[in-house]
């Protein structure tokens, strides 16, 4: 099994985010819409297996194929992009601006939406045959999800917007690490086993995803749930979003950048003199090898 080092492990963090960044609008799209819809059907899969089985466990540790799947193929998530892409900004890299950063933010947002919307209606349709018959078992357990994951949010007033925004901090903390993860390493079983990891951490605690939620909250609508859209805009998908935002810029994009290629100079031990100028200062200016004698045979 292979491993990259911190150090280059952001350098190819930051590498894939300027790439992303110069992407073309059709490619953008095209990327987030599969993104949007194999995440979303590996949700699915994930809350069917944990309703047949009664097992939740089984559920987080199943769920992770979707989103394995989408980033071996190359494909992008909201999540994912806003860990990345920064960093192309704070190295300075060609083409790396704020408006090039919400352009690609946008097009993700659209693309994961229109991706995990369509296996929204997909499921819809399956779960009711047609919409002719009630939700089977797996599409009332969706339905339940949307329903305490706004109204149940809400009914806590602040409280409960709190928690949800601190759930999607943590759910991003994990999900960037999964989409760094795969970078940790250059053979597929050590991608795989890197992202397994935090996304099933993430999915069998509860956070909040977006993405996932793209697909939870229209399926709940469609399936006869008791709460609307501005519901689930105010008490899930917004705040959702921002602390996505936070938990992979802050807690994983900026941090690691930060320590292992900005890292700050080291401290001297104590009891040890200091050179009286660092080794790549102008001003040290002594040759490494031992000048040659006057004279000597060239």
């Amino acid at each position: 099994m292979s491993y990259v080092k911190p150090r280059d492990l952001v350098g190819r963090m930051i590498d894939a985010g300027s790439s992303k960044l110069l992407l073309s609008t059709r490619d953008t799209l095209l990327r987030s819409i599969m993104g949007g819809a194999i995440l979303t059907l590996g949700a699915a899969f994930a809350i069917t297996v944990s309703t047949q089985t009664g097992e939740p466990l089984i559920g987080a540790l199943l769920f992770p194929v979707g989103f394995i799947m989408l980033y071996l193929l190359g494909y992008d998530l909201l999540t994912g992009v806003f860990t990345l892409a920064p960093l192309a900004l704070l190295d300075r890299r060609p083409g790396a601006t704020p408006g090039a950063i919400a352009r690609n933010w946008g097009l993700v947002f659209l693309g994961n939406f229109l991706g995990a919307f369509s296996i929204a209606l997909i499921m819809a349709i399956c779960f009711t045959f047609g919409f002719s018959t009630a939700p089977n078992e797996v599409g009332q357990a969706i339905s339940e999800i949307g329903h305490g994951r706004t109204v149940g949010y809400a009914d806590h007033g602040a409280g409960g917007m709190l928690t949800l925004f601190l759930r999607g901090v943590l759910c991003n903390f994990m999900v960037s690490t999964g989409v760094v993860g795969a970078m940790m390493a250059d053979d597929l079983i050590s991608k795989v086993i890197a992202m397994w990891m935090p996304i099933m951490l993430f999915f069998y605690m509860g956070f909040e995803h977006s993405i996932v939620n793209m697909f939870l909250f229209p399926s709940g609508l469609l399936l006869g749930a008791d709460f609307t859209i501005v519901d689930y805009l105010i008490w899930n998908e917004i705040p959702t979003v921002l602390g996505n935002l936070v938990g992979g810029l802050l807690l994983v994009g900026v941090v690691l950048y930060v320590t292992h290629y900005r890292t700050a100079p080291a401290r001297v031990p104590s009891g040890t003199v200091p050179p009286s100028a660092p080794a790549d200062s102008p001003a040290d200016t002594r040759p490494t090898t031992a000048p040659e004698p006057v004279g000597a045979a060239r």
